[in-house]
């Protein structure tokens, strides 16, 4: 069974998503933080221009020794502004106003901020003030700084429920994002699970959008499928060895009880030590030849991978088998063309084996006067090895079994082999990442195997 599942807070692709979404909004912090600073910057910038402007406008009503106009310009100013957003002080040397709805005490010239309480307008209002001498007067503009700081506060209050509204919206989504790949890891989880308990049908189930997670639920799909056929070849090896072993192993325990008996009359028992011999020779080769395809297929022997021509080993192998088929009473030709690079990357001796174990098939399975072609070829990035003949060739429905390991067609039990040859051809194509083609020539079998090819080394 499986465990208890974790919970979403807990699960990975929730924190995942929980951190993104504490960037994303960190990130939205900054950037409105920052565009906060900007506008409340020119907000200040745009009221010291007003107030510099207001202030210049009633400045230049004063002319020299006349300061009527400038009084009246200002009372016009103040009676205006009815809710005192503007204030104006006009003040003479000891500080006595002389104009204006307040009197500027104690501030320096130039722009600077205070608090006043004035009838009608709210306790510690703050101002905005410009202070300057017109004339021997100090003439003060202030300009209210509620509304600038209303301003403020409203795009501050909107930034923090922004914020919060964003907060929930990632939160949301993030936990909605990793409840979905959640349920697909449970779902590779789930699948592993039946996997360990013997289910070895039991595959991820792809919703097809091509992600990372649907190539990594492939890859594992295919993985499956590798260790399920191999399963299922290690249990039909088992049952083949048990079936086709254990007639020899009943001809040996046999071949020896009828020794002992002899041996207890005092008979010659040389003739039985000969065929125990025999047989049990045919049983160590038997599985001589299942640990070598175990060993190739492990891939160790690619450590002595070189690159070759596939040529003159075909050459070779013609050569070793023509008198063999001969004296068989068949025939078997070779044809490598001449300069044709036919260079591949592999293993000179495992692929002397292959083409041995394959010629050796055709001689063993085909009848007197079976005409066997060996031959080689190169086409494109691909090197083409052909064994050819006009026996009897195999059922279409054979085709795939014969690479099984032990597994022999029924009209060839009563030859000699262990049902290992192709087999072993098999493995050691797999080896070399090549690819074995049967096809039907009526009559008789064509035996194709393509072999990557590489680039003819320099000289």
């Amino acid at each position: 069974m499986s465990g208890p599942r974790p919970s979403l807070a807990r699960s990975t692709p929730f924190r995942l998503a929980l951190t993104f979404a504490f960037l994303f909004v960190l990130a939205f912090i900054l950037s409105g933080a920052i565009v906060y600073q900007l506008m409340s910057n020119d907000l200040a910038r745009r009221l010291d221009e007003s107030i510099k402007e207001t202030y210049s406008v009633v400045a230049v009503t004063y002319a020299k020794n006349d300061q009527e106009d400038l009084i009246a310009t200002i009372t016009d100013h103040v009676q205006l502004d009815t809710d005192k957003d503007q204030l104006f002080s006009l003040t003479d040397q000891n500080g006595n106003r002389l104009a204006g709805n307040f009197t500027a005490s104690d501030l320096p010239d130039g722009f600077s901020m205070f608090a006043v309480r004035l009838p009608g307008v709210p306790p510690d209002t703050m101002y905005r003030a410009y202070t300057g001498e017109v004339g021997d007067n100090n003439l003060t503009v202030a300009f209210s700084m509620s509304e600038t700081q209303e301003l403020e506060t409203i795009v501050l209050m909107s930034f923090g429920w922004g914020t919060l509204f964003i907060t929930g919206l990632a939160i949301a989504g993030g936990a909605l994002l990793a409840s979905r790949v959640q349920r697909r890891l449970d779902g590779i989880a789930s699948t592993m699970v039946d996997v360990s308990h013997g289910r070895l049908d039991a595959r991820i189930q792809l919703i097809g959008n091509g992600d990372d997670i649907d190539a990594v639920s492939g890859q594992v799909n295919a993985a499956l499928d590798r260790l399920s056929a191999l399963v299922d070849g290690m249990r039909e090896v088992s049952a083949n060895i048990a079936h086709d072993l254990k007639t020899p192993l009943n001809r040996l325990q046999m071949i020896l009880e009828s020794a002992a008996d002899k041996t207890v009359s005092g008979e010659d028992v040389s003739a039985e030590l000969t065929d125990a011999r025999t047989e049990s020779q045919q049983i160590n080769s038997t599985f001589d030849a299942l640990l070598r395809i175990a060993q190739i297929e492990a891939g160790a022997r690619k450590a002595r991978f070189v690159d070759l021509d596939v040529g003159p080993v075909v050459e070779t192998i013609g050569d070793v088998y023509a008198d063999v088929a001969e004296d068989d009473g068949k025939s078997l030709s070779t044809t490598v063309v001449p300069d044709t690079k036919c260079h591949i990357h592999g293993d000179r001796d495992l692929l002397m084996q292959m083409l041995a174990n394959l010629v050796e098939n055709a001689l063993r399975h085909c009848p007197p006067g079976t005409a066997i072609e060996l031959s080689v070829t190169r086409e494109g990035s691909h090197v083409l090895i052909h064994v050819r003949d006009n026996g009897p060739g195999i059922p279409a429905e054979e085709r795939e079994k014969v690479f099984r390991r032990l597994y022999r067609l029924d009209a060839s039990r009563t030859t000699p082999g262990s049902g290992l040859g192709l087999s072993l051809v098999k493995a050691v194509a797999d080896l070399h990442g090549a690819a074995i083609t049967l096809e039907d020539r009526n009559p008789g079998l064509g035996v194709t195997v393509s072999l990557p090819a590489v680039r003819a080394p320099v000289a």
